[in-house]
């Protein structure tokens, strides 16, 4: 329906003929005018102004991309075989065995033997000519798209109207973090070493399958934060009435469950909240899918189902979104019991949905989250922030049985824990985020996929790449997020600053929360991002200032600060 409409010849020609004539654009409302722009974007990415011959070469480009993207998502998670003879036998019941073939469907990244996650990372990554040859195409047929509606890469079409604006600017952001990071990189590289080199002083060369495994050692051995010590005190009731009672001091907001209709949900452990303001009312509806099913997708996610607008007759049409989580269900004895991670998942999905909730945009088009992919993080980033305040967690988090609260040592101890190896974590962000850039950047490439990923590797990680590998071709984020993945450090560093700079000494500061609201939430996408982040900080940011927010964050202590503001 979508494309159709963009390629509507008469619909494009009355918008063009109405942003030709200046003084009816002057006299466009800021939001109107945006979104007037954001249509002509779509048309012409679309290929609309082209001659009818490009016109329809653009349609079939369209169409490829799109089955192509389904069909290198749909490799990604694809398993490779072996034959069963060629794995010592001592490590072939870690896998699933078919007759004589052993199936290897994962990194088992966390698996303690050092050979069971060596074996999984060199058949589980082996290069497959079919997804290789998918992902060629995908990267051509993008660049393709790109110069033939007018950009000189992909990468140029995809950053138009972010925060970033250029792949010029990303890959500027990109280089001065990794140079920030790669001596703190190091140093958490020498300590996993350490850690190796302790439990296996005959192979203690670090390999790309070792930090997941020797970090959670680290972390669990220095701080004890084993997620069964926490879970009793994160039932799912105390961590909702905990985002409640948040969203009611800092913005006035309150959830409440409502009984939804006969019919009206697709599953019978769907929650309705209605988001009601403590004076404006209703503001839209959040359906909760948050229990695992046996026939539902394993991700957690926010996606609207409508989204809010301006009505015709003067009323503001609702929104309504969904936010799908995986959660245990709870049993006749037990609640359902978070893991930190969980907990802290739930508030960054719940950003998201109070996004597209507190979103008063007059258009459907830039409601909510429908707004460049490097700033529609910074509200999700931004309550992971409020789920490591121990202010905050203080509130809620109390054991399910004796109503006792989470000790402020745990809370630390969790924060802390955070810390180990983050710089290592970032920097294997950045070199993903690199990737993806050069991949998007300049056609014809200068190399091979793997041969561009084994020099990036080098240059923006530093562990060795592994000969017979194709980390690439099972990199997801390439579909969804092509050309866009450095989003997530960006918005990090966003959020990092508004944390800061609005609610650090005060998570619970009213005044704050109102701007918040009035200078990000309430415009979605109908604004620039960059401006509404100047709004919100008082100031425009440089690439040097997300930099360095991002690399202190790596020493952000939130009990120190407790310790200093009282």
């Amino acid at each position: 329906m979508v494309e159709k409409l963009n390629t509507n010849v008469e619909l494009y020609q009355s918008l063009q003929r109405l942003l030709a004539d200046k003084k009816l654009v002057d006299s466009l409302d800021p939001e109107t005018r945006r979104v007037a722009e954001l249509f002509m974007f779509d048309f012409e990415i679309s290929g609309i102004h082209l001659d009818r011959e490009k016109r329809k070469r653009a349609v079939d480009l369209n169409v490829k991309i799109l089955d192509l993207s389904s069909a290198f998502l749909m490799g990604t998670h694809f398993p490779n075989t072996i034959g069963k003879h060629l794995l010592p036998e001592r490590i072939r019941h870690h896998f699933e065995l078919a007759g004589d073939h052993v199936v290897v469907d994962s990194l088992r990244a966390e698996a303690p033997d050092d050979l069971v996650r060596e074996a999984a990372y060199k058949i589980f990554l082996y290069p497959n000519a079919g997804q290789l040859k998918r992902l060629e195409e995908l990267l051509s047929s993008r660049d393709l798209l790109a110069k033939l509606v007018g950009y000189p890469t992909y990468s140029h079409r995809a950053l138009q109207g972010t925060i970033a604006q250029s792949p010029e600017t990303v890959m500027e952001f990109l280089e001065k973090l990794s140079d920030k990071l790669s001596e703190r990189t190091m140093k958490d590289f020498e300590m996993i070493r350490g850690m190796k080199m302790k439990l296996n002083p005959q192979n203690s060369e670090l390999m790309p399958w070792d930090p997941p495994y020797y970090s959670g050692l680290i972390r669990a051995e220095r701080f004890n934060i084993e997620p069964s010590l926490y879970c009793p005190f994160f039932s799912l009731g105390a961590c909702m009435e905990g985002l409640s009672l948040l969203f009611n001091r800092l913005l006035g907001v309150s959830l409440y469950g409502e009984q939804p209709a006969k019919g009206e949900v697709w599953s019978e452990d769907v929650r309705k909240l209605a988001v009601v303001h403590e004076s404006e009312g209703l503001l839209g509806y959040i359906y909760c899918d948050f229990f695992q099913r046996a026939d539902k997708p394993h991700q957690d996610c926010h996606f609207t189902i409508r989204g809010g607008r301006l009505k015709e007759d003067g009323d503001y049409q609702l929104p309504v979104v969904v936010l799908m989580l995986n959660l245990p269900q709870s049993s006749r004895n037990l609640p359902t019991l978070l893991t930190p991670g969980m907990m802290e998942n739930l508030f960054h999905e719940m950003g998201h949905a109070m996004h597209s909730m507190l979103g008063r945009t007059r258009y459907q088009h830039v409601t909510g989250t429908r707004c460049p992919t490097d700033f529609a993080e910074v509200p999700s980033i931004l309550m992971e922030y409020f789920a490591n305040d121990y202010r905050v967690v203080h509130q809620f988090a109390r054991h399910y049985q004796t109503g006792q609260s989470l000790p402020r040592n745990m809370v630390s101890r969790l924060c802390e824990s955070k810390k180990v190896c983050a710089a290592a974590d970032m920097q294997l962000q950045v070199f993903y985020a690199a990737l993806d850039q050069i991949y998007h950047g300049k056609h014809p490439l200068q190399s091979s996929t793997t041969d561009i990923l084994r020099d990036t590797q080098e240059r923006f990680y530093g562990l060795p790449y592994v000969p017979n590998t194709a980390w690439q071709l099972r990199f997801s984020h390439l579909v969804g997020y092509g050309a866009k993945y450095y989003s997530y450090l960006m918005s990090r560093a966003v959020a990092s600053m508004v944390w800061r700079e609005c609610f650090r000494q005060d998570p619970f500061n009213r005044a704050a929360g109102e701007r918040y609201r009035r200078e990000m939430l309430a415009h979605g996408g109908g604004r620039e991002p960059m401006l509404m982040v100047q709004g919100m900080l008082q100031k425009c940011p440089s690439i040097d200032d997300f930099v360095n927010t991002l690399v202190s964050d790596l020493d952000l202590d939130f009990e120190t600060f407790l310790m200093d503001s009282t």
